[in-house]
């Protein structure tokens, strides 16, 4: 019982951590919920539930095979870093007049699917930390495993859930010109990233 509940307190402890650390999807996370609103930004925050199967399927498949994985990682990063590039140029675009326009919109569980899968951190985590602790907890009973995933997800996508609410009840404060400076600093934010990838890319395929 011990061990079981070992298990569930450090998928917790990963997934607050991994929900409240700085990212790509935290920061797509806050920039839908400030122009369109917490449900859309609840939509971003649950994208790894979607999108975290398939990652963790294959990267236990690469672990078990003992497959060399930097070619994909590579790959990966350069798509999110052209998607988190181009999103982060847009929320630089974005201006008074057009707010209007941008409400309307409502992709923004697409845009967390993007992201996430583009973003390396979730493959890197699976590799290196996740999966590992996968197969050990296979190794003392399934319902650690289960206990495990139950954690981290439980709390990944609860803290980013939080985050939105708090930025939902900010909105009164930011909603002038503050409103518009967090947007453009977080398309910055995401321009960032989106370098950061390309550079993590160049690094997984030896280019430099």
């Amino acid at each position: 019982m011990l061990d079981l509940i070992e298990f569930l307190v450090l998928g917790s402890f990963l997934g607050l951590a991994a929900g409240t650390s700085p990212g790509p999807l935290l920061a797509v996370t806050i920039s839908e919920t400030m122009q369109h609103g917490k449900w859309e930004g609840i939509k971003v925050a649950i994208s790894p539930l979607i999108t975290d199967l398939p990652i963790i399927l294959s990267v236990l498949y690469i672990l078990s095979h003992l497959t060399s994985y930097n070619s994909i990682i590579g790959i990966i990063a350069f798509f999110g870093a052209s998607y988190l590039i181009y999103s982060g140029m847009e929320s630089l675009k974005i201006k008074k007049d057009s707010l209007e326009l941008n409400v309307e919109k409502k992709d923004a569980l697409k845009k967390g699917i993007i992201v996430n899968f583009g973003n390396p951190h979730p493959y890197i985590f699976w590799i290196s930390i996740g999966g590992p602790i996968i197969f050990k907890s296979l190794s003392t009973h399934v319902s650690a495993t289960i206990l495990f995933i139950f954690g981290f997800y439980s709390f990944l996508v609860g803290s980013k859930v939080i985050i939105t609410l708090i930025v939902e009840k900010s909105k009164s404060f930011i909603n002038s010109k503050y409103y518009f400076s967090i947007i453009k600093i977080l398309g910055i934010a995401q321009i960032v990233f989106g370098l950061t990838f390309v550079k993590m890319g160049l690094d997984s395929l030896n280019l430099t």
